[in-house]
């Protein structure tokens, strides 16, 4: 008997339940420090939660199917610090490889991996062209921080920097978990000279490696001070309404309409 939409409580027999037409949702966060004001799994959580809340809301409206969360992914940029746990490129492009390979084997046709850490983001674009290609999936991403950032409470503050363990970034964990949270060790970290360059910048003409590190030795950057749990309320249901939309689209998406 199928009493939810979580795939893993699927028993074998009710597997058949999965369709061609059902959409695999698969949340991928990171174990990394977020400073000392955050826990380490911080991008795990609003990914899990995003997805959770979408196929809570939609999945049978949409035939959604949420995946067990991939809570490690690739987070060199934080591995100086004590408690990051990274994944290897290669060992994390041949774990989405292989989850595609086996969500392809019950039927379904399209993947989508919702992800909570920027630093997946690259591995991930191509990781769904060569899981197309391996195992004939439709393969989708989005990103769960994207819609948060359009949140405007904090612009002016952060500069735009406020990219990892910012002000939203609390919020959303003061909703989700504020027993996690200690606001006592926040302080403002933001490069602001950075944005004095017109090339060389977060979202500028020329890519430039970092570690988190390099921006100080917290190794976050946003002015968490700012946070509270009623802008990650706020920030938490513009996701999932934003994540709801993309899914739908998702659902609906075939090539043989292009063809």
């Amino acid at each position: 008997m199928i009493v939810s939409r979580e795939f893993a409580e699927l028993s074998a027999a009710d597997v058949g339940a999965v369709r061609s037409s059902s959409v695999a949702v698969l949340p991928v966060g990171a174990i990394e420090q977020h400073g000392p004001h955050l826990p380490l799994n911080t991008d795990a959580l609003v990914a899990e939660a995003a997805a959770r809340a979408v196929v809570e809301q939609r999945g049978a409206e949409l035939d959604l199917w949420l995946l067990p969360a991939l809570a490690f992914g690739r987070s060199v940029e934080h591995v100086w610090a004590p408690g990051t746990l990274s994944l290897s490129t290669a060992t994390f492009a041949a774990v989405l490889d292989d989850i595609g390979r086996s969500v392809a084997a019950t039927g379904v046709r399209r993947l989508v991996f919702v992800n909570g850490h920027g630093g997946n983001i690259s591995e991930i674009q191509t990781a769904l062209r060569d899981i197309r290609l391996r195992h004939g999936l439709m393969t989708f991403a989005t990103n769960t921080f994207v819609p948060v950032e359009r949140d405007e409470s904090f612009a002016g503050a952060e500069l735009g920097l406020g990219i990892h363990g910012g002000a939203m970034e609390t919020s959303l964990v003061l909703h989700l978990r504020p027993e996690l949270v200690d606001l006592s060790a926040a302080r403002p970290r933001i490069p602001r000279r950075l944005n004095d360059n017109e090339h060389v910048r977060f979202g500028g003409s020329v890519a430039f490696g970092w570690l988190s590190d390099d921006f100080g030795p917290d190794g976050y950057l946003g002015d968490p001070t700012r946070a509270s749990a009623e802008a990650g309320e706020r920030g938490f249901s513009a996701l999932v309404a934003a994540l709801g939309d993309q899914l739908a689209e998702v659902a609906r998406f075939d090539f043989a309409d292009f063809s």
